[in-house]
């Protein structure tokens, strides 16, 4: 009774259409902005490519999907053909000295030969260019990193005639006649599936020595050339001896850990001289 005493005093109005409701907002209906048809199909996103109008219907992806397919055999086929040729020097003992794809000898390029990983690459390189960028840009051996390109983190550590020596502070032409190991030369095997690694390359995958991976080449080849080095017996004398190789997540004690395992285990190799 009380509910329809109130709804007889206040009677409800109803919702306006939207038509009545924008007459009644003072606007007109022809003002107000259409209301899209979601249900209607969709015209796909047109990109007007080379010799194809707007609205031809190749779309934005179908282009882009055949320009790199174009592009890409063309830049990833020549540096696929270099890992190939260095693959097959490491295998047979001789590098054919062709230049990698992106590269130029330059104007002052002379013929150098040299020995690395117990194979003679004969390479043109001008006398400013240092080991490293030969090991990675001509020789195709990537496995030396490039860190700070200035002898303070020891990613590029190598052997050279057995010592360790940072290949971003050494000219290549300086090296000439010199046998060079790069972390790929520690355990040629290795690289085979199912082939042996280097004891301290073992050593480092048990105790998790390493995380990004970067510096891991340099640490692998200074460990290995502190095991033919005066070094004292204590963790303490470890971290001295490697404290040219910076590892950035700080896998420091891990390091040492692995270290200090093949040190206990193995005796050194003698040194190649």
């Amino acid at each position: 009774m009380l509910v329809r005493d109130l709804q007889s005093q206040h009677p409800v109005t109803p919702p306006l259409p939207p038509k009545d409701r924008a007459m009644d907002d003072g606007h007109s209906p022809d003002e107000d902005a259409p209301i899209p048809d979601t249900t209607a199909p969709q015209e796909p996103d047109t990109w007007p490519a080379p010799g194809h109008s707007p609205g031809s219907g190749l779309d934005r992806r179908t282009f882009i999907a055949a320009s790199l397919s174009a592009s890409l055999p063309l830049v990833v086929g020549d540096q696929w053909r270099w890992r190939s040729l260095a693959a097959m020097a490491a295998a047979t003992g001789q590098s054919t000295g062709e230049i990698p794809p992106g590269l130029t000898a330059g104007p002052n390029a002379v013929p150098v030969s040299l020995l690395i990983n117990d194979t003679v690459h004969h390479l043109r390189l001008e006398p400013r260019v240092t080991l490293l960028d030969a090991l990675r840009n001509y020789a195709g051996l990537t496995g030396t990193k490039k860190g700070c390109d200035q002898g303070q983190c020891g990613a590029c550590t190598v052997h050279v005639g057995g010592n360790r020596v940072l290949s971003c502070l050494t000219l290549a032409m300086s090296v000439r006649g010199k046998p060079i190991t790069t972390v790929e030369g520690l355990a040629p095997e290795g690289m085979i599936p199912g082939g042996s690694l280097h004891p301290m390359q073992q050593a480092f995958i048990e105790h998790d020595a390493f995380q990004c991976g970067y510096c891991t080449p340099g640490q692998l080849m200074s460990a290995v050339a502190l095991l033919h080095e005066p070094c004292g017996p204590a963790d303490a004398d470890v971290r001295e001896c490697m404290s040219g190789n910076i590892c950035r997540c700080g896998a420091y004690p891990n390091i040492v850990a692995a270290v200090q395992e093949v040190r206990a285990k193995h005796t050194p190799a003698p040194r190649r001289s």
